[in-house]
């Protein structure tokens, strides 16, 4: 029968002390736990419940079809203008999604974090994931209508349309933490949070062409849009999804994979900002909520 430490065998942790993300990773049914939850909150008393996933898209389609390329007559400027909308739309509702859920999610979650201590990035974390989860049904719903256009996989478009969606997933969670943190004491965060998400379809070529944009403002203008991870992010979804149709006016974001690999980094180091931010404040969480 193994024998207790001795006392002076004992290492002593301060109380709350965690590693932050590593933590949150290390009690995955935990997080697995809250993943659940809110996904089954999402589609509580529904009675097609998973199915909307599937239909909502669709439905946009169809009106993005109809509305804007047969009757405004966009797919005379760009060509299979629906799918090219839909995929990028995609790449940005992730990313929306994501990014205003976790800012809300320890406030949301405050009656629980006030009585036990658990690693408080799991809310933010979760928050990604749901958001990702409900992210794979559009995913599909735009492949299985482009496949009627033409479509066929290919190991880079795969490829890309993976990179975009680890892009988006470290973005988020470093923004969810940072803001999610702030929130916490200044409710003004997630009002800040709200008017970037409504900027963030236009700061990215998801209704328009990036050649719009670098035909019309400064070169170094244009370079710190092309390094917006959300613009490398959507650009890696239109390889995947619109360019794989072979449109006659496709064209890749210059230096793609490159723009891609610095949108990784960027969004690295935001993921390394907000959690350094996140655990400087998070001794005050359960007082300032």
């Amino acid at each position: 029968m193994p024998q207790p430490a001795a006392p002076s065998e004992l290492r002593l942790v301060a109380p709350g002390a965690n590693k932050g993300l590593l933590d949150v990773f290390r009690r995955r049914y935990l997080l697995s736990l809250i993943v659940r939850k809110e996904v089954g909150i999402r589609y509580r008393g529904s009675v097609l419940g998973w199915l909307w996933s599937y239909v909502k898209p669709l439905i946009q389609f169809l009106v993005f079809y109809f509305a804007l390329g047969v009757f405004l007559r966009l797919n005379d400027s760009i060509q299979f203008y629906p799918i090219y909308l839909l995929s990028g739309i995609t790449a940005v509702t992730f990313f929306n999604e994501s990014f205003a859920n976790a800012t809300k999610s320890l406030v949301e979650n405050a009656a629980l974090i006030k009585k036990i201590y658990f690693p408080r990035q799991m809310f933010p974390v979760a928050s990604t994931l749901v958001a990702a989860i409900n992210t794979v049904p559009q995913i599909i719903v735009v492949l299985v209508i482009a496949v009627f256009f033409g479509w066929r996989p290919s190991l880079l478009g795969v490829a890309a349309l993976l990179v975009g969606l680890v892009i988006i997933s470290v973005l988020a969670t470093g923004l969810g933490l940072l803001f999610g943190a702030i929130n916490v004491t200044f409710r003004d965060a997630q009002s800040f949070v709200e008017i970037i998400v409504m900027i963030s379809v236009w700061a990215s070529p998801v209704m328009y062409q990036w050649q719009m944009v670098a035909s019309k403002v400064p070169e170094w203008l244009f370079q710190l849009y092309a390094l917006n991870p959300i613009t490398a992010a959507v650009e890696l979804f239109h390889f995947g999804i619109w360019h794989m149709l072979r449109p006659a006016d496709a064209q890749t974001l210059p230096s793609l994979w490159l723009h891609a690999a610095i949108a990784m980094l960027v969004s690295v180091v935001v993921l390394i900002i907000g959690e350094t931010v996140f655990r400087r404040l998070e001794g005050r969480f359960a007082q300032d909520l």
